[in-house]
């Protein structure tokens, strides 16, 4: 017997529902090829699941080879505070964290990519983001893997992509 569960409630939010915000991720000076769509659906709240926050999901293309080698790597992923892109992204400010929490555990601290011969595709469901919260600011991709131990914001290294989040269509 099916079984409806929360998986496709978010399954249902990514084909049928309309898209709250997206942030365009371009590469920066030594990585101009990166290219990806970040977007945030709304999750819906439920009294009995308590499903509040945001899906979202994610599309890159272009990743850089992972420095230990290979064809797959873990790259950082991020919400940062401001939603400036400018100087090779030197003004993305800090990850997003508006409750003060140690680094895995703020809002900013999104799932890693995994990159697949350069290309990477994730979709997940944070109760930590609120889309309006989040509006105005961006999404950074950095050239390591997040350690989610080193304060403040887990080793990733250089940022080499970034893209604002603006509200959707």
């Amino acid at each position: 017997m099916f079984q409806y569960s929360s998986g496709n409630i978010f399954l249902n939010l990514l084909t049928r529902s309309r898209l709250r915000a997206v942030a365009s991720l371009s590469g920066g000076k030594d990585y101009p090829d990166i290219r990806g769509l970040v977007k945030f659906y709304a999750s819906p709240h439920r009294e009995s699941a308590m499903y509040g926050g945001a899906i979202v999901e994610a599309e890159i293309f272009n990743l850089p080879a992972p420095e230990s080698g290979g064809d797959s790597g873990f790259f950082g992923f991020h919400i940062h505070e401001n939603g400036d892109c400018s100087d090779n992204f030197s003004h993305a400010g800090s990850h997003f964290n508006p409750s003060g929490r140690p680094h895995p555990y703020h809002a900013g601290d999104l799932p890693p990519l995994l990159s697949s011969h350069g290309y990477a595709w994730t979709a997940f469901y944070d109760d930590r983001i609120q889309i309006e919260d989040i509006i105005g600011r961006s999404v950074i991709i950095h050239r390591n893997a997040d350690d989610f131990t080193s304060q403040p914001s887990g080793n990733a290294g250089e940022m080499i992509a970034c893209g604002v989040i603006r509200g959707g269509h």
